[in-house]
């Protein structure tokens, strides 16, 4: 229990944290904004997540008070940082490393405390649980949650040494609905690099092992990306620098108290310890049932966590990795993405047995937003400098996105640029101008984890997520216009975005009139839209027919199409080859990308004319025809432009620095 311990009087003080006296801590609010909070159902987008204002400072500077001896057991604490939920949110149990404090999320307990109710564990420093001791007291915790809420998942992050008391737990209880995830977990703590050096620890005299903890510090994480958290990516490198210089020296002196957190008996303990808890997951990963997501970095210079990461992935049933190869073992304490956009990223945010793409999706922080749109694809944001044109009722084409309505239903339809190189920039400004998330409608593929690399890195696909893209289906799409929301679809689907040379700016939709009827039903409004600029930015050298004249690779090509999800009825059509391939591109020196949103067509009130095929295949060639319209006269204004190169757009950004502007509008 955490009565009369420290870290509760000095929080109850402050206002932080009070205790309740059965080992957690909870924030101190009034009561009409608890009552608020709790009964809120959804996130704003771009939120405030948090991420990025606390740092390894914090945790530092928090372990002096936890550490304190209380004589406790270990125990289970609420951080005040996380606040109250959304309502329904399922449980996230984190049970830390080495250090045992459970404080290693601190960094990411204010976006995470939105979406889960965290709790955390603290071993005292001076405890001596062994590793089953401790299994049976997360095992009870998980067994109580299960009970009480036996149709929502139950998440163990496992941190290092937490992620064998994961796995350990998870292996013996199958039948729960437990989602690990494990950040560099100790399962291969027997092939550390740092073995040899262990048996000299023991005989280290007492008076030097105050350096041990520094020396650990720096093997175990990198005091550099540590004080990188909240310096901000997009600033200029002087002032990053700066900051940089500021941030670590202030850090440094901190790192002291790792010798209080773990003194020479306590790190023999928690060796022997960890020793345990290898040998005891290890035994026992054919049981393991439950989802599983490692998260391995690169530069984890205690345990060989890449390997480990590719062992776990075949030894698992369910089990994905995702590597960050610039981090060190601490990953949860490093610069980097935050927890719960890796979550979001790899499709394990779930608030029921199921994951429902649409009732489980969170909307982007602003902090997501950033991230994605300045370090992820900045570089193509930059180079292709995009033009937004929207027509108003009236008719008239305006720069911006006014003519397209604020108030969804709204179902976007238009031309799939080569590689969906349009996708981008369109979500990026409708999250920019007017606040709306659009949800594309996307390859099952992209959600299948087939069309990652083999880097297994967090990557494009991911953030596809994050950003709002769920599975083509018809239940999806009936779910996102019975909200309200602003979808985004392409019945050329692959075939346009994979089209073969020459056929840019060609349609290629179905006969069917797939989305018309459907979209009549929410009365949702219809804005036809066309993208161009693909052939400003790249040349297509190799399309699918190039590709498969070449001995190997046209192997790869088919057994990729082998086995990807085939969505329509191949007898309908060119349209349903949705065989999928990578082309070759040669890049080009950058033009511009430009988009013309059409006049807005409303369904509203014509359901049950539009239930007759014939009239829904009017609409449905009307909108073709309006998407066709919009690429002719892109393809023809573009020409009009005097910054379509990207030398002559640098050049009026170095002398006025303002936005580049355009052609002008008719």
């Amino acid at each position: 229990m955490m009565n009369g311990d420290p870290v509760s009087r000095e929080k109850e003080k402050n206002g932080a944290l009070i205790d309740v006296g059965n080992g957690t801590l909870k924030p101190r609010v009034e009561k009409k904004k608890l009552v608020k909070n709790v009964i809120s159902e959804e996130l704003e987008v771009l939120w405030d997540d948090g991420y990025g204002t606390d740092s390894v400072k914090d945790y530092l500077d928090a372990a002096k008070e936890i550490i304190k001896p209380d004589g406790g057991p270990p125990r289970w604490f609420c951080p005040v940082d996380c606040g109250c939920p959304l309502k329904g949110s399922p449980t996230l149990l984190f049970l830390p490393g080495i250090d045992g404090l459970g404080l290693g999320l601190i960094l990411h307990h204010k976006p995470l405390g939105k979406a889960f109710e965290v709790r955390c564990l603290h071993i005292p420093v001076y405890d001596r649980t062994p590793f089953e001791g401790l299994v049976k007291f997360v095992e009870e915790t998980v067994r109580r949650e299960h009970a009480s809420s036996p149709e929502k998942p139950i998440y163990l992050v496992g941190d290092s040494f937490g992620g064998c008391l994961a796995l350990a737990v998870a292996a013996r209880n199958p039948t729960i609905d437990l989602i690990l995830i494990l950040s560099n977990p100790a399962t291969s703590f027997g092939r550390s690099q740092l073995q040899p050096l262990f048996p000299i620890l023991k005989a280290i005299p007492d008076e030097l092992h105050g350096a041990v903890p520094y020396l650990l510090s720096y093997v175990m994480g990198d005091p550099i990306k540590m004080a990188m958290v909240n310096i901000e990516n997009r600033l200029p490198p002087r002032i990053k620098l700066e900051q940089l210089s500021n941030n670590l020296p202030a850090l440094l002196p901190r790192l002291s108290v790792m010798s209080d957190i773990i003194p020479k008996d306590t790190l023999l303990w928690k060796l022997k310890l960890l020793k345990s808890a290898s040998a005891y997951a290890n035994s026992r990963l054919h049981a393991v049932k439950a989802e599983v997501l490692v998260l391995a970095s690169g530069k984890d210079n205690m345990l060989p966590s890449e390997d480990e990461a590719k062992r776990l992935n075949n030894s698992l049933q369910n089990c994905i990795v995702r590597n960050f190869k610039d981090n060190g073992h601490t990953l949860l304490l490093e610069e980097g993405i935050s927890l719960l956009t890796i979550i979001k990223g790899t499709c394990k945010y779930r608030r029921s047995r199921k994951l429902d793409s649409v009732a489980d999706f969170l909307p982007p922080s602003r902090q997501e937003f950033k991230y994605a749109f300045d370090q992820v694809v900045g570089l193509l944001r930059v180079a292709s400098s995009s033009v937004m044109l929207s027509t108003l009722e009236d008719g008239k084409i305006v720069k911006g996105l006014a003519g397209v309505p604020n108030e969804g239903p709204v179902l976007l339809v238009g031309y799939h640029m080569l590689l969906g190189f349009e996708l981008y920039s369109l979500v990026e400004e409708f999250l920019r101008e007017k606040n709306i998330m659009v949800h594309g409608i996307a390859h099952p593929e992209i959600f299948l984890g087939r069309l990652e690399n083999s880097s297994n890195e967090f990557g494009m696909t991911d953030w596809l997520k994050v950003m709002g893209a769920v599975p083509v289906a018809a239940r999806n799409l009936f779910k996102l216009l019975s909200t309200k929301s602003h979808v985004l679809l392409y019945p050329g689907g692959a075939r346009e975005a994979l089209h073969y040379k020459g056929e840019e700016y060609k349609l290629f939709w179905p006969e069917q009139q797939e989305f018309v009827r459907m979209a009549a039903r929410f009365g949702a409004t219809i804005v036809p839209f066309g993208a161009v600029g693909e052939d400003d930015i790249a040349d297509l050298v190799l399309d699918y027919k190039d590709l498969m004249s070449i001995p190997v690779i046209n192997d790869y090509v088919r057994e990729l199409a082998r086995d990807t999800v085939n969505i329509r009825d191949e007898t309908r059509g060119e349209v349903a080859n949705q065989a999928l391939f990578f082309p070759g591109l040669l890049p080009k020196v950058p033009g511009r990308f430009y988009y013309l949103f059409g006049k807005p067509i409303q369904t509203k009130g014509r359901e049950v004319s539009l239930k007759d095929k014939e009239n829904a295949n009017e609409l449905y060639l009307h909108i073709k025809s309006q998407v066709e319209r919009c690429l002719d006269y892109l393809l023809k204004k573009r020409e009009e432009d005097p910054y379509r190169n990207i030398i002559d757009r640098t050049a009026y950004r170095a002398v006025y620095g303002d936005e580049v502007p355009t052609f002008k509008l008719d």
